[in-house]
């Protein structure tokens, strides 16, 4: 075997090994990869996406009680009503309710957004998800609005290895790296 293909070998090997190592740490750390919580932050519009388990809103109003902002913007097609329901039960007034019901993907819920909070004048956003999803959304919202500035706020809803019940949680956090990887590729919506 000649010196060059046992070179390429032992890089080949070593690059498969540094790969299934970060697999390893993003699968045992997936809080500390996934999850972004930008603190006590204020600003003028709150971003509830779609999705969750209920949680997303119960977040939401928990912000906008402790006066973080006075308008709140769903965003997510099939459940912006209910949210919208959760939200008025749980004390938000209606009229600090603002709707975007047309997006399918964090990508669209970033995009279809855009003209509705240039509408609304936000500087400032907090956008509210699942811990796992809070990274992909940030990154999502700065890529397509970088005049704005975004925080996140998450959902702690299964936040816990004991709380992830039936793999459930655990399939979204396999599913939210793949996802991370492919925005990255196709949109360039890179994870940092």
């Amino acid at each position: 075997m000649s010196r060059t293909c046992k070179w390429v070998i032992r890089l080949s090997v070593a690059l498969l090994a540094a790969v299934l190592l970060l697999a390893l740490v993003a699968f045992i750390f997936p809080q500390e990869i996934l999850c972004v919580d930008s603190g006590d932050v204020h600003a003028d519009v709150i971003v509830l996406l779609g999705g969750g388990a209920g949680e997303r809103p119960n977040r939401v109003a928990e912000l906008y009680r402790a006066g973080v902002a006075k308008t709140i913007l769903v965003s997510g097609a099939g459940d912006t009503d209910d949210n919208r329901r959760l939200l008025v039960h749980r004390g938000v007034p209606a009229s600090a309710i603002q709707m975007e019901r047309d997006s399918k993907t964090t990508k669209e819920n970033a995009v279809f957004s855009m003209p509705l909070l240039d509408n609304l004048g936000a500087k400032r956003v907090i956008i509210v998800t699942s811990w796992y999803h809070s990274r992909r959304a940030l990154r999502c919202f700065q890529h397509y609005g970088p005049d704005i500035q975004f925080f996140s706020r998450p959902s702690y809803y299964a936040y816990h290895r004991n709380e992830w019940s039936n793999e459930r949680t655990a399939r979204r956090i396999r599913a939210e790296y793949t996802k991370m990887f492919w925005y990255c590729i196709r949109f360039g919506v890179w994870p940092v």
